[in-house]
């Protein structure tokens, strides 16, 4: 029986896929979300907080579960965040802080959306190829991915509702599905300011796969939400009106040159930023570079080449886990591809290159985060973490405290809380210092708090090895 004209409209070439039953994946998701997160609480827990962004966006997404502004005082007194990055999506997180209103919350949705992203790359590596020990194979690979892992270890970032995202827009791309690639990108541009450039290299594969008034117009919507957050709303909502980033193409330092072309030079010529390229390539043994796909990953490569933060460079850290789903996915559209390739070298190599991807991301994967759930001593309470938790504890709720970036998180669900960093014109109820996280040993916190606030005086309520907590008096 012919089908309707209206259902074969985008020419989908998706009568051709395999079989493949979701349940199989869901069950290896059900475990990479549980490594994901038992990762993430064990290290909450134990204060093992790499920065300040878990407390950053707990308090985010705790007034938008209130239903205030999302003002973080991390950041600065009153300071609005939607004023530093653009990324209204996180109030999706809402309902499940109304459910667990904690940080930990955040850390258990991100670990839900990369598992669940892997379960997009899998079951389509099965449909495409027709292998489920193809498919299951680089589900595992994927979710142990590198790029993965060092976001789960960074806490929680808004990318975490990219991953799957992008995930689904290359399913789109790969199964001809336009339409649905157009509707899975667009919502990108609320997850992060820089994620328009990535749309836009959507509308760009559309384009080159045939759909030119489609790719077009979403090339266009792309650039044209870029251009609108970081020239009108994020300025608009900054207490600075500029989008401060932009400082981060910026050379610093005596005499330095701050020509966009020495910028580039410089960028071009580094060892750090090409050895994180070779390893996003070679975990798909070089062959996603055959797939149009590879191009979303310019947007945020270009970005992080142009970024003088070293933090920018490297493999650590949340910013590569948005390439992997686009690397694994042009992997799989790769493979499809050089199967009718009439070089025979070419074609055997594509038989075998996801096992060896496979291989690659568990040969590697033993020198990755995750592999610290294997170790007893991961599980230890040691006796700094008995100070800090003593010294959380010591700070009644409700009321309004500024602390080190090591307490931050477990005071934002029922605190104000202010970094000491950006406290200045705040003047907290009480102070929770982490004695040992400044440049030199504090030996005597009322001093300190005196510095830090001379408008006001505090005294010691709470006081061990490693931690103070004082009142204003």
């Amino acid at each position: 029986m012919n089908r309707p004209a209206a259902e074969t409209a985008e020419a989908e070439p998706s009568d051709g896929l395999s079989p493949a039953p979701i349940r199989p994946y869901v069950i290896v998701a059900v475990v990479l979300c549980g490594l994901y997160f038992l990762y993430s609480w064990v290290q909450y827990t134990h204060f093992r907080t790499p920065s300040w962004d878990l407390g950053i966006f707990g308090e985010s997404v705790r007034a938008y579960a209130e239903f205030r502004a999302p003002v973080v005082d991390i950041k600065g007194p009153g300071f609005p965040i939607l004023g530093d990055h653009f990324s209204p999506v996180t109030a999706l997180l809402a309902p499940l802080y109304w459910i667990w209103p904690s940080p930990v919350s955040l850390l258990f949705g991100q670990a839900a959306l990369f598992a669940a992203s892997a379960v997009v790359v899998g079951r389509t590596a099965q449909q495409v190829l027709g292998s489920r020990a193809v498919g299951i194979g680089l589900t595992v690979a994927y979710g142990l991915s590198w790029g993965l892992q060092e976001a789960v270890k960074s806490d929680f970032h808004e990318i975490a509702f990219a991953v799957p995202l992008l995930a689904l827009t290359c399913r789109a791309l790969i199964l001809g599905r336009w339409t649905a690639a157009v509707a899975w990108s667009a919502p990108l541009v609320l997850v992060k300011e820089d994620m328009g450039l990535t749309v836009a290299m959507v509308g760009a594969v559309l384009f080159l796969k045939g759909q030119k008034k489609l790719g077009a117009a979403l090339a266009a919507f792309g650039v044209g939400a870029f251009a609108l957050t970081v020239l009108v709303l994020i300025p608009a909502a900054s207490k600075l009106g500029q989008y401060d980033y932009w400082s981060k193409i910026e050379k610093t330092g005596q005499g330095a040159d701050t020509s966009f072309g020495q910028v580039i030079v410089d960028a071009l010529g580094s060892g750090e930023r090409w050895e994180m390229v070779l390893f996003l390539l070679a975990i798909t043994g070089f062959l996603a570079l055959r797939s149009p796909l590879i191009l979303l990953v310019l947007p945020t490569l270009g970005w992080r080449f142009l970024s003088q933060d070293p933090n920018h460079w490297g493999m650590h850290w949340h910013y590569s886990a948005i390439l992997m789903p686009v690397v694994f996915l042009a992997l799989v559209d790769a493979v499809r591809s050089v199967r009718t390739s009439p070089h025979a070298w070419l074609a055997a190599y594509g038989k075998v290159v996801v096992p060896v991807a496979t291989a690659v991301a568990l040969v590697l994967a033993v020198n990755l985060p995750l592999r610290e759930l294997t170790k007893p001593e991961t599980y230890r309470t040691d006796a700094r973490a008995e100070q800090a938790r003593a010294a959380v504890e010591a700070v009644p709720d409700g009321v309004s405290v500024e602390a080190d970036v090591s307490l931050l998180a477990h005071l934002t669900a029922d605190h104000r809380v202010y970094w000491v960093g950006t406290s200045k014109g705040a003047t907290p109820d009480y102070l929770a210092f982490d004695l040992r996280g400044w440049s030199q040993q504090i030996t005597d916190p009322e001093q300190l708090a005196s510095q830090l606030h001379p408008e006001a005086q505090y005294r010691i309520t709470h006081r061990s090895e490693g931690f103070a907590v004082l009142k204003r008096v």
